[in-house]
């Protein structure tokens, strides 16, 4: 019989609104109740605007709900005291789009960031901390750089480790590889996979790239008008999925599998240059398909053909 196991993240009936310059009220986030499993990477899924970086946010009350309850690893966050509170979020990693990286501080001293936030750290212990988070994440050897003698990746890479730093058991990830070229973006998502199989931190991520979640999420979500749509496991999607966006997914998924039939130099001639977007416009049956050509399409946004390389390089890690 197998055993029951309680979520790590539970929302309840969440909702966020904001208040508009001309005084109306707007709803990002609407009555959504999801739970995460200790473990799980989870993919939050919807076109722009739809309340997915909101929702996110409302995990760790970055953003404080409006209504409903937010519970992590058995404690209920919103009725917490402060000091509480910040307590909790040491067990809640967070990384950005940009970053978010002190500018005038090394790699080191970024990671080392909020170890010295917080007492109870020796310096020997900080120091032994940051190297290794540091070199969890391929970067041992950037220690004394600063943020502007780094890549986009290489500066993604330093904020995974300053999560990672206090040994949180969520890292929360909002829009991780938007600003990060293909071949950056198979770095960085082979370096969560390395996170998650080697210390079982639980990742929930929200994107709008769906290779990303074809390649790296084992569940999605799919948010729209700030409401969950729905939910299904991304190995059995074409069963389970139903809403236009998750079935453009599907979509993905049969071509990465047709592309992995092909020989390699096929695949790699005809792999697209960065992860597909779900607000990649679809060509029209009049458009001239040149190299170099851009679709003038009006039809519902859709998928071009996948990376393979992304794809196929972490499938493996994926399961």
């Amino acid at each position: 019989m197998t055993a029951v196991v309680d979520p790590l993240i539970r929302l309840d009936g969440v909702s966020k609104s904001f208040a508009l310059p001309d005084g109306r009220r707007f709803d990002a986030v609407r009555d959504v109740s999801l739970s995460v499993r200790p473990g799980e990477i989870l993919g939050l899924i919807g076109r722009s605007g739809a309340g997915k970086s909101t929702l996110l946010r409302l995990i760790n009350l970055l953003e404080r709900p409006d209504a409903g309850l937010v519970r992590v690893a058995g404690r209920e966050l919103t009725t917490l005291p402060a000091k509480d509170l910040r307590l909790a979020r040491q067990r809640i990693g967070m990384i950005f789009q940009q970053f978010n990286l002190l500018q005038n501080a090394t790699a080191a001293e970024n990671v080392a960031f909020p170890l010295r936030l917080h007492a109870g750290h020796s310096r020997a212990q900080v120091a032994d901390r940051v190297a290794e988070c540091l070199a969890l994440v391929g970067l041992a050897d950037k220690a004394d750089s600063y943020p502007a003698q780094l890549s986009g990746g290489q500066k993604q890479r330093v904020a995974i480790a300053r999560a990672l730093a206090p040994r949180p058991d969520v890292l929360l990830c909002d829009e991780p590889t938007s600003a990060l070229d293909a071949e950056t973006t198979r770095e960085l998502l082979a370096t969560l996979a390395d996170v998650n199989a080697r210390l079982g931190v639980t990742l929930v991520i929200v994107t709008h790239e769906l290779e990303v979640v074809h390649a790296l999420c084992r569940r999605a979500a799919v948010i729209a008008d700030g409401r969950l749509v729905e939910q299904f496991d991304v190995a059995n999607a074409a069963r389970q999925a139903a809403s236009p966006l998750a079935l453009e997914l599907v979509r993905l998924q049969r071509q990465a599998a047709i592309a992995d039939q092909v020989p390699s130099h096929a695949a790699t001639s005809h792999a697209v240059s960065s992860p597909t977007s779900i607000l990649s416009p679809a060509p029209t049956a009049t458009s001239t398909s040149t190299s170099t050509s851009t679709s003038t399409s009006t039809s519902t946004p859709s998928l071009a053909a996948p990376s393979a390389p992304l794809v196929s390089s972490l499938e493996a890690l994926r399961a």
